[in-house]
């Protein structure tokens, strides 16, 4: 027998650490290759990591809700092949301050300074928490593997709003160690209004519903897009009536044939990613001292369940027929629903585009999928009564495109341009110019 490790995985391109939100084995489990062993949440994604080995599970090293580093060790297996021998197995990098090996003797004071040194290696969200709601992470008990201050216990103080009480100077704890971090604590940052914990009041019959890691992870993902990203809003106006009449014209035929329903959306969809190409800009992403241009145009779309919002990406969208990405938007939509979405299928997106028509909105002002530059909402498709060109009234399809673009990155001008590009495509969409295969 060996002894292999599973570690963090990366779950995104911009990912680095996660939260073991739930195992799904125990020590002693016999797993196959590929089987899930846990699920993870990060701020993209949660998703379940697979085993990388068949093995019996031998030890759990970090405990439910507790965040740790991309490739940090999670768990050891047993799998064959090897000596069973500890001597066998790879060697962990142990702090200066661990406890001592089997066979060996410390005072119990010693023991004890060591424990708080385990409770001291604090992960990055650990960290994070602590330093905006101003609390001394020294006078924490924490309730993880070895006295280890997890995430939940930071989190429980929040909400309890009351902080911990300064712990008394005793003498074995005057001379305790330098606590050893996980990253170089920086100085507590201020705590604004959209980082601190309300103390709401619950009265009888209210309902208090716990937050999920699924929804978390959107909340911290939304404020630090709104946090970073200076945020512009623009709105345009598009006539979709010559769209709205071929479309209605071939979704019988077009679903007996193909399977699936033809949307208004997959021409929206359609529109963006062609004029994304004639404007780059439009698909690019801050990055601190520079700005990248995507080569690629990766659609991505927001699909919502009853619990959540998630974000599937249509990859190489401009190369792809409106059928193509009509089945796309229905096989994505599809596996969101059923559970079935994989964290890949939400990596890689440059563009965000919002069907937000779909529940009847006309007019709204979408949050930017960090670190995206831009997101375009699609209202509603509503019947108007507008002036013609010769100056008669009459009723038409029209819809309201809403752009949200990060300022740091795209400027008016750019957006303005864009955006009428897109009108034009849609407004020049029928039977004679489109072809949707």
């Amino acid at each position: 027998m060996a002894i292999e490790s599973i570690k963090m995985p990366q779950l995104g391109e911009s990912v680095t650490e996660g939260t073991i939100e739930k195992w799904l084995v125990k020590p002693g489990d016999h797993v196959e290759k590929y089987d899930s062993l846990a699920e993870v949440n990060t701020d993209k994604v949660t998703a379940e990591v697979p085993s990388s080995f068949t093995g019996t599970i031998k030890e759990i090293l970090v405990q439910e809700g507790q965040t740790v580093a991309v490739g940090e060790i999670v768990c050891t297996m047993e799998t064959e092949g090897g000596s069973s021998d500890p001597e066998a197995a790879p060697a962990k990098e142990e702090p200066a301050n661990e406890m001592p090996a089997e066979g060996s003797q410390k005072p119990k004071s010693a023991v004890k300074k060591d424990r708080g040194a385990a409770a001291g290696r604090y992960s990055p969200a650990v960290l994070r928490l602590s330093q905006d709601h101003d609390i001394n992470l020294s006078d924490v008990d924490g309730t993880g593997r070895d006295g280890r201050i997890t995430r939940k216990d930071i989190q429980a103080i929040i909400d309890s709003g009351e902080k911990p009480q300064p712990k008394q100077a005793t003498t074995e704890s005057s001379a305790q160690p330098e606590v050893q971090q996980s990253a170089p604590a920086a100085a507590p940052a201020p705590t604004t209004p959209a980082q601190s914990t309300a103390n709401v009041p619950v009265s009888p019959g209210d309902i208090e519903i716990p937050v999920t890691g699924v929804r978390r992870a959107i909340a911290n993902n939304m404020l630090k897009s709104k946090h970073e990203a200076p945020h512009a809003w623009t709105m345009i106006e598009v006539d979709v009536t010559e769209m709205v009449k071929y479309r209605d014209s071939l979704k019988k035929e077009f679903k007996q044939k193909e399977g699936f329903n033809l949307t208004y959306f997959a021409f929206f969809v359609k529109a963006v990613s062609q004029a994304l190409k004639e404007f780059p800009m439009m698909n690019s992403m801050w990055a601190g001292d520079k700005i990248v241009q995507k080569k690629d145009i990766n659609i991505s779309i927001a699909v919502a369940t009853d619990e959540a919002l998630y974000v599937p990406v249509i990859q190489q969208a401009d190369e792809k027929t409106i059928k193509g990405i009509g089945r796309e938007i229905t096989e994505l939509a599809g596996k969101v629903r059923s559970g079935k979405l994989k964290s890949q299928e939400m990596q890689g997106g440059t563009f965000t585009v919002n069907n937000t028509g779909s529940f009847g909105s006309v007019q709204s002002m979408g949050i930017i999928n960090h670190p995206q530059a831009a997101i375009l909402q699609v209202e509603s498709i509503v019947k108007r009564p507008v002036v013609m060109d010769n100056g008669m009234i009459g009723v038409r399809d029209m819809v309201n495109l809403c752009l949200s673009l990060d300022h740091r990155v795209l400027d008016g001008l750019v957006a303005g341009h864009f955006l009428a590009r897109v009108k034009e495509i849609l407004e020049n969409v029928s039977s004679e110019t489109t072809s949707v295969y």
